[in-house]
């Protein structure tokens, strides 16, 4: 059974200033994530789900969906403040969308098979692909609570134009993740990759330190244990009060390694990394997806 490819474009690109999902920065207007499920498709995936919002709808139907008629099924699912669990109400001042893990939730009606999750606006590279869709389409069927994620080595994934958000993970002799924490503000101090911590105080790790950068490969079961545990967050009444809590996947990822229902391999990728999280970053990125193309890794339009 071919992997299905979630993309999670259904963020306000608050730090970006626009919608990102949509800004064609190809020499044919391709979008970030074209590139990713042009790769994804190279890779053996066999249908793309998204998760936005519902008032683009009709543009990305328009702007996105069209394009890939003929290539690969897509399906939209919907992101909404009040798809929440029967019993539960979304507080009436709440705005921020609830997480990465209830976005992906969305999709629990559509997905049937292995599948792994990205961010739309992260250009990944090819071997991000090529190394998840080997290992999902390696498991054996019916498998459950075997999952991974793919490690970009951190000093592949930064700016050159402000912090970023990674998720820094910890590992056992086995390859398997131990810990994911997220870290809200990375960058190269001095030369050296360093996080602020708790405190504010920069911490420095190594070039090859493995991070999240929301490409995760689930089965379906997955589907279950977020429901479950998404209905325990929203009991907190911290998380009903704070109108910015999120019910984020490396939250999910770490209570199901805690308990010892799943594992999760780290996948070592060479792919560097590159995207739009700042206005500044449009400029560059354009310029690298150009010389990609000269280079002859994506044709000059992706999809024809």
């Amino acid at each position: 059974m071919k992997p299905t490819l979630v993309l999670l474009a259904a963020g306000m690109g608050s730090r970006y200033g626009g919608l990102k999902q949509l800004d064609g920065l190809g020499p044919n207007g391709e979008t970030i994530m074209d590139y990713s499920i042009y790769d994804a498709i190279q890779a053996g995936f066999g249908k793309i789900v998204f998760i936005i919002r519902k008032d683009f709808e009709d543009e990305f139907r328009e702007k996105i969906l069209k394009k890939y008629e003929g290539h690969v099924p897509a399906e939209l699912c919907f992101q909404s403040l009040d798809a929440l669990p029967e019993g539960f109400c979304c507080p009436k001042d709440r705005v921020k969308p609830w997480g990465t893990n209830h976005a992906v939730l969305m999709a629990k009606d559509v997905v049937k098979e292995p599948f792994c999750v990205i961010n739309c606006d992260d250009f990944y590279n090819r071997d991000c692909f090529k190394v998840i869709g080997k290992f999902l389409s390696e498991l054996p069927e019916g498998s459950r609570g075997k999952y991974a994620m793919v490690g970009f080595r951190v000093g592949n994934t930064l700016s050159e134009n402000g912090t970023v958000a990674r998720g820094v993970c910890s590992k056992d002799e086995n390859e398997n993740l131990t810990t994911v924490v997220e870290r809200t503000e990375i960058m190269r101090i001095d030369g050296k990759v360093s996080y602020k911590d708790e405190n504010g105080e920069w911490v420095a790790i190594e070039d090859n330190t493995p991070v999240s950068m929301n490409v995760w490969g689930f089965t379906p079961e997955y589907f279950e244990y977020s429901e479950e545990y998404f209905k325990e967050f929203l009991s907190k009444p911290e998380n009903m009060t704070n109108l910015k809590s999120e019910f984020f996947i490396p939250l999910m990822v770490n209570k199901l390694i805690n308990d010892g229902t799943a594992t999760v391999k780290v996948l070592d990728t060479t792919s560097k990394w590159f995207g739009v999280t700042y206005a500044a970053d449009r400029p560059g990125t354009v310029e690298r997806i150009q010389k990609l193309v000269d280079e002859g890794i994506y044709p000059e339009k992706l999809f024809k």
